[in-house]
């Protein structure tokens, strides 16, 4: 229990190894049983019910734990550890969706929560393997936010429209700018990855550098965005409707 919730770990993470593709197909199988389940969920009922409250205890729990985690050993600081990431700010709006069931909040976690969690679990920024808490913690975390994501959508499918698509991404903007002109500067940090690349491989990488970075982010997050959005109308909404 010490070297699994310990400091270090004398396994490092390798991409697209056997681990890392078990939960690639474990967070697969979860999109695709909301999907298939879609008409069941949109009734909310006691299926509804059971796993609103799973996810929303598992986000509680891993957010929880990794602050432990980072306390006990002496890791934390506000740099560093605070969910001021994309996929931290989808965690607590997702968190808050789950709670209260409102459109604005199911609206923000679809849009900042399927693509950069999915992203993240494809290409992480995380050290150990499996043989280690955070490991769990990082797989476990953003497969739930992306699920969750995508569970609230599922089940609200009205709160996803195409003006939608361009009220969150203004928000998305605005948030980016707190974070890159105030936050990030303030405490020399790099949440959004505004101040640099991540150290790991991932799609960053091709966006470039000074300006053409800010731009190439800027343009990705709405073409995903506008991309989100049609795939989830052919999927959720036509297929609703067909079946009417």
């Amino acid at each position: 229990m010490e070297t699994w919730f310990g400091a270090r770990s004398d396994y490092p993470f390798e991409l697209f190894s056997s681990s890392h593709l078990i939960v690639l197909a474990i967070a697969l199988c979860g999109f695709l049983f909301v999907i298939l389940f879609k008409n069941t969920l949109s009734a909310k009922g006691t299926l509804f019910q059971l796993l609103c409250w799973l996810l929303f205890s598992v986000l509680i729990l891993s957010e929880v734990s990794y602050q432990y985690w980072a306390i006990t050993h002496g890791f934390w600081s506000f740099n560093r550890y605070m969910p001021l990431h994309l996929c931290g700010g989808a965690s607590v709006t997702a968190m808050i969706g789950l709670w209260t069931l409102r459109p604005f909040w199911i609206r923000l976690s679809f849009f900042i929560g399927i693509a950069p969690a999915a992203l993240a679990l494809v290409t992480p920024d995380m050290p150990y393997d499996y043989q280690h808490f955070r490991f769990w913690k990082f797989f476990v975390h953003h497969t739930v936010i992306a699920w969750a994501s995508l569970f609230l959508a599922v089940a609200f499918p009205k709160s996803i429209t195409w003006r939608s698509v361009f009220t969150v991404y203004g928000l998305l903007l605005a948030y980016a700018a707190l974070i890159g002109f105030w936050v990030n500067p303030w405490t020399e940090s790099n949440y959004l990855y505004l101040s640099q690349r991540p150290t790991s491989v991932s799609p960053l990488d091709f966006f470039g550098d000074g300006l053409w970075y800010y731009l190439n982010l800027c343009l990705t997050a709405l073409l995903l965005f506008a991309a989100q959005y049609g795939i989830f109308h052919c999927l959720v909404h036509k297929n609703r409707n067909a079946t009417k």
